[in-house]
Parts: C-alpha cells; structure tokens; sequence
C-alpha cells in the first residue's frame, strides 16, 4: 500500500520529542511517596468525607460534606461559557491591588488545564513555519513541546542563575526589538523549577516594549504558594498584551479535574473562546470546580497551603545538615524547593550523585523526586515536591541513607557513557 507515515505525517511531529513525566518510569503502587510532580499532597481543597470523600448521586457519604455532582444530568452537554465559573475565578483575584479596574467572564478563557491554554495560545498568535516565541530556562517543558507540535520556533534567553535566577529583561528586550517574528514571551512565575518569583517591574518592561507587537504569557501555576496579593491576574485589565494564565492542579489540590484558566483582554479571550471545543469542560468538572471557589471551600484550600509552606520551611531548615545536600537554589515562593546534591570529594554540586540519589530513592525506597540536573545553573539538582508531615519524615531519612550509600561506593559508577544517557532521560521528563 502506498501509505508511508514517514513521509505523510508533519516532519515536526515526527520529530517530537513527546511529554514525559516520573511515573511514567516509576509507576505508584499505592505506598510510594510521590514528590516529583508539585501535586498537593494534602489533597483536594473540598470539605469532603473524613472517611473516603467518595460521592454518592445527588449525596455525599455525610451530611457535614456540601460537595455535590449531578450524575443524573450526564446525558446532556455541559455549559459552553462557564459563566458562573470565571465569575468565581474574577471574585478570587480581583484584589484592586494592581489596579483600580474589576476582571470580568470577558476576561477569561477556561480550559483543561494550563496546558490548553498554552496550545491555543501559540495557535493564535503563531503562523507555522515562521514565527517564534521566547522561553527562558529552566522552565517548565511543555511551552517547548507545544511549540514544536505546532511548528513554532522557540528563542531561548535563560534566567540569570547567579542571581537567583532572575529575569534578564536586556536580552528580552533586545532579542525582541531584533526579530519580528517573535510574538509571544513565556514567563513562568514562581518558576518551574526554580520557584523564583518575577518581580512585576521585570514584567512591565517587557509589556512597554517600544517596538514589540507581542504577547506576555505569565504562567502563575504556583502563584498561591507565594507571598499574599501576588498574582498580577487583574492586571490584565491594565495591559492588552498580558496573557495570566492559572490553574486549580496546585494550592487547590484538584490535579485530577484538570481546570486552567487564562486571564486576558477580552479581545485576546475571546479570541481563545471562538477557538476551543464547543464543550470543553465536563459538567463534573465544572460542578467540582465551582465548589472549590466557595468559601467553605476556600478555608480547606488554604489550610492545606499553611501546612506545605509549614513543610517547606522544615526541608530548609533540616535538609542543610545531611551530608551530601547543599544549596537551595532559586526562591521559595511554590511547594517544591530546587537543592543541590555534592559530590563528597570535592564538595561541588554533582549530576552524577544527583541521578544516583533520584534512581535510587525511587527504585529502593519508594519516594520519587525529580532529576534537574540538565538544566542550565541547575547542575546536581534535584526538585523535591514538599508532601505531607508524614512524607516530609520519611523522604529525609531515606534521603540521609541513600546519600551515606552513595558516599560508601555502594552505588555502581557506569561508564560516561551509559551515564549521560541516564542523565539525559532523566531530564527529558517535563513534568
């Protein structure tokens, strides 16, 4: 037959290097401490069941519970606009702040996940083929994959890991004036996996760009991690060239329903609305959702936000004394922190002791964190994901023995070879 997928699919496509996460190399069992994906180990931010939190129809397993899901409306679509939803989200950010200006619905394209967002907005602003858009490493992967499946260039200017890594808004701000063809900057912040915020002032020079027509993307995934009144969502109101994306996977603990939000101008979310499925979010989705943002709700929520930031004060206080651990790089504005392994002859940073420690906690011991170490100014880091009291207890005394294994020369050294490739896999996790 003449098909010939080589030479039938898109040449991007078939050179993509596909979205990867830790489980998909070490899968959970049920007992496995789980610190690699900045998931909320406490739980969704819901007042659900002690017990279980599983719903009946139309009824929780207590009456003490207000989270409800109608299953006997299934049969038909879900509401296209989610007004009430977006209101909610407008409600929970319109602080007045950053200006004296009120979010609207107008404002806001929902989405699954940040992810959705992402995609629709590179194909909006992109043309295939010819433009560009800019990241700024370490970052979080998926801005690169969504470029590449939609055959979009990426300019990479990195953060300034001598200073925190910090925004290098020169070299921005030149690169943007020299190609034309850039139209979007994406910005992570707090960063992944630097957990640094980006100071608003870093933000504004980029939008009063003199010359750039363009749009600033603010990925704010982590942003209820960071100090109060952060978010710079409202301020869309203020800069029709601001983009504010959001998301409930993180502080709210609800990964699993896959909601995002982008912030916009009205013209620029309208122009994601005409663009996205007619019936994107699930009635399901939407009801949990909607629930979250209630004020019940909300307590939940941020009760769990003062036990991570309680937990990740306690990693920087304790991890420090373990041999083995050195700095904490980047800021601590997220629930996972960015910590150098060192090599125990010359005490420098070392990928070789940082992808022994990863493989090891998660191959022997169960707990699984993230291999950094690949990254520019992140050499011999790791990302750990701060869990609950429990987790937090049991991954510093499985990291002190794994760390003392290493050190003793109980963890084979394979060739140079054999260990970029390890490095190398390790790293291609975006996640």
């Amino acid at each position: 037959m003449p098909f010939n997928i080589s030479t039938c699919a898109r040449p991007n496509i078939l050179a993509l290097e596909p979205y990867r996460c830790a489980r998909d190399d070490y899968k959970d069992n049920g007992t496995n401490i789980l610190l690699d994906a900045n998931e909320n180990a406490y739980g969704p931010g819901l007042d659900l069941t002690p017990s279980s939190g599983k719903q009946l129809n139309g009824e929780t397993e207590s009456t003490n519970s207000n989270i409800h899901i109608d299953l006997q409306g299934l049969n038909r679509y879900p509401d296209p606009h989610q007004h009430e939803l977006k209101q909610l989200l407008c409600n929970l950010r319109n602080t007045h702040l950053h200006t004296q200006k009120t979010l609207t619905p107008d404002h806001l394209f929902v989405g699954v996940g940040s992810d959705e967002a992402i995609d629709a907005l590179l194909r909006a602003f992109c043309s295939p083929g010819s433009d560009k858009i800019v990241t700024c490493p370490p970052t979080y992967g998926m801005y690169a994959v969504s470029a590449q499946v939609n055959d979009v260039g990426i300019v990479k200017i990195p953060l300034d890991a001598s200073s925190s890594f910090a925004l290098d808004t020169g070299k921005i701000s030149a690169a943007l004036a020299e190609d034309e063809r850039i139209k979007m900057v994406y910005l992570c912040s707090p960063g992944n996996p630097t957990a640094s915020l980006i100071p608003k002032s870093s933000v504004q020079k980029i939008l009063e760009h003199p010359t750039w027509n363009g749009v600033v993307v603010l990925d704010e995934a982590y942003i209820d991690f960071a100090p109060p009144d952060s978010s710079l969502a409202e301020w869309v109101t203020e800069w029709p060239n601001l983009v504010v994306m959001q998301t409930l996977s993180k502080a709210f603990g609800l990964a699993g329903i896959r909601v995002g939000a982008a912030f916009a101008s009205p013209e620029i979310a309208g122009l994601l609305n005409n663009m996205k499925a007619p019936y994107n979010i699930p009635n399901p989705t939407s009801e949990i959702a909607v629930q979250a943002l209630q004020p019940r709700n909300l307590k939940v929520m941020h009760k769990h936000r003062e036990q991570i930031i309680e937990q990740r004060d306690r990693l920087l206080r304790e991890m420090p004394s373990i041999p083995g651990v050195g700095r904490f790089l980047g800021g601590q504005a997220s629930n996972f922190l960015l910590v150098e392994m060192l090599d125990k002859t010359s005490g420098h940073a070392s990928n070789e002791v940082a992808l022994q420690v990863y493989e090891r906690l998660a191959e022997t011991r169960g707990v699984v964190v993230r291999f950094r170490g690949k990254e520019p100014g992140c050499l011999g880091c790791l990302r750990v994901t701060v869990g609950t009291e429990k987790e937090i207890t049991r991954f510093l005394e499985e990291l002190r023995n794994v760390l003392d294994e290493v050190f003793a020369g109980k963890v084979s050294r394979p060739s140079k070879s054999v260990e970029e490739e390890r490095e190398r896999e390790a790293s291609g996790v975006v996640a």
